[in-house]
């Protein structure tokens, strides 16, 4: 009498992700061109299919975050969003100052949210980079939280959007790299040039 072994389960994955933002209209050096938004969310829509993502944690910058969402909302990955203060702030100095049209895009995800129950908005210090580099702790965080919900518990992964040079002082994206590495998470780059 043969046995046969049952079929692994598919390892599925919460993804947890930052980036780079639009570049500004006057940007002297370009970090994510306007003109690369289809690019970056073909592959941001194939690393998310790579990993077989069941959810994604993010915030809701202009650029990378967006993107994300817009092409997590298309594949029915559920999605969490961190904003490191309220959001009608957050959408005056992250989403509508750089080109483009993305307050509809930032309003109906952050609508979804509230909705789901899927919006983490933190106490903000008053302090924009102590704020924002606290928001990549709770982006990974949630995502590590929301991982151990699945049964068998989904990977965790860490998404870098960005063209993968860190801007002399400050650099949240390079931050976030860093902190995902520190923590052993798999991070893949994906670029936006």
């Amino acid at each position: 009498m043969s046995h046969t072994a049952p079929a692994a389960s598919p390892v599925h994955a919460v993804v947890a992700l930052a980036g780079r933002r639009i570049d500004a209209a006057d940007a002297i050096l370009s970090r994510f061109p306007l003109a690369n938004v289809e690019h970056v969310a073909a592959r941001i829509a194939a690393e998310l299919e790579r990993v077989q993502a069941v959810a994604l944690v993010c915030s809701a910058a202009c650029g990378a975050d967006l993107i994300a969402l817009d092409t997590a909302a298309i594949r029915r990955i559920r999605r969490r969003i961190v904003l490191p203060f309220d959001a009608h702030r957050f959408a005056e100095t992250s989403v509508r100052d750089r080109p483009g049209e993305w307050m509809a895009s930032f309003t109906r995800h952050i609508d979804k949210a509230v909705q789901d129950g899927d919006l983490v908005t933190l106490p903000g210090s008053g302090d924009d980079e102590r704020d924002y580099l606290a928001t990549n702790a709770a982006i990974i965080a949630q995502a590590s939280a929301l991982a151990g919900t699945f049964v068998p518990v989904a990977a965790l992964h860490a998404f870098a959007v960005w063209e993968g040079v860190a801007r002399p002082g400050a650099d949240t994206t390079a931050a976030f790299v860093s902190l995902a590495t520190q923590q052993g998470l798999r991070v893949t780059t994906i670029p936006t040039r």
